[in-house]
C-alpha cells in the first residue's frame, strides 16, 4: 500500500513539472528530460510512471481539469443558501480562469486545448470535462428557472452550451490581453443576467 500512494504521489508531482512547464514554454517545450528535472526526479522514475509522453500528458489534463472541477464544486457548497443563479455566476467564473492568481493555470489550459486539436486521446478527456461542466450548468439553469419569476421557457442545455462557451472564450481574450479581468467577469455576469432579465429568456 505505501508503495501505491508513493507512485500516485509521485505522478502528481511530475504533472505539475508537466503544468509549470507548458506554461513557460507551452506544450511543444515539454520533454520527458526536462519534466525529469523539473520534478527534481529521475528520468527512470518518470518512465516508470508514465509509458510515453502522451500517457504523461494525459494524466496532466486530468490533473488541471481536477483542479478547476475542485474549485467549481467549492463555489457550490461554500454558500448552500445562494440561489441557482448565483451558483451559476460563482461557477463560470471559476471556469473562465479570469483572476490574476489563475493566470498560468489559463495558460496552460488552452495550450492543451490546442494540442487536443491534434490529439485524439486529449480531445476525449477534454470533451469528458466540457460534459461534467456542460452537465452542472444546465442544472443550475433549470433550477433557477424553476424558482420564483424564472423564465419558463428558457432551454437549460442549449443556455449551458453557451454559458460553458462564453466562459471559454473570455480565458483567450484576457490572456492576449484583448479584454481586462473585469472588463471580460462583467461581459460574462452581464450575459447571465440576461438570462434572466433579457429578451433572451422568451425565445
Amino acid at each position: 500500500m505505501p508503495r501505491q500512494v508513493d507512485h500516485e504521489g509521485r505522478r502528481r508531482l511530475i504533472a505539475e513539472a508537466v503544468c509549470r512547464l507548458a506554461d513557460e514554454r507551452g506544450l511543444e517545450g515539454v520533454t520527458l528530460r526536462d519534466v525529469a528535472a523539473r520534478a527534481e526526479v529521475s528520468m527512470g522514475a518518470v518512465q516508470r510512471c508514465f509509458a510515453t509522453k502522451d500517457e504523461m500528458l494525459l494524466f496532466a489534463l486530468g490533473y488541471v481539469g481536477e483542479a478547476i472541477g475542485e474549485r467549481v464544486r467549492a463555489r457550490l457548497v461554500r454558500s448552500p443558501a445562494q440561489s441557482a443563479a448565483s451558483a451559476l455566476g460563482h461557477a463560470a467564473t471559476e471556469v473562465a480562469l479570469l483572476r490574476e492568481e489563475h493566470r498560468a493555470e489559463a495558460r496552460v489550459w488552452l495550450a492543451f486545448v490546442a494540442q487536443a486539436a491534434v490529439s485524439a486521446p486529449l480531445a476525449e478527456t477534454l470533451r469528458a470535462n466540457y460534459a461534467a461542466l456542460h452537465a452542472a450548468f444546465a442544472r443550475l439553469i433549470a433550477e433557477a428557472c424553476e424558482g420564483a419569476g424564472g423564465p419558463a421557457r428558457l432551454d437549460p442545455q442549449r443556455e449551458a452550451h453557451a454559458v460553458l462557451a462564453l466562459a471559454d472564450g473570455l480565458t483567450t481574450h484576457v490572456l492576449i490581453g484583448h479584454l481586462g479581468p473585469r472588463e471580460a467577469e462583467e461581459v460574462l455576469h452581464a450575459h447571465l443576467r440576461g438570462l434572466w432579465e433579457g429578451p433572451a429568456a422568451g425565445r
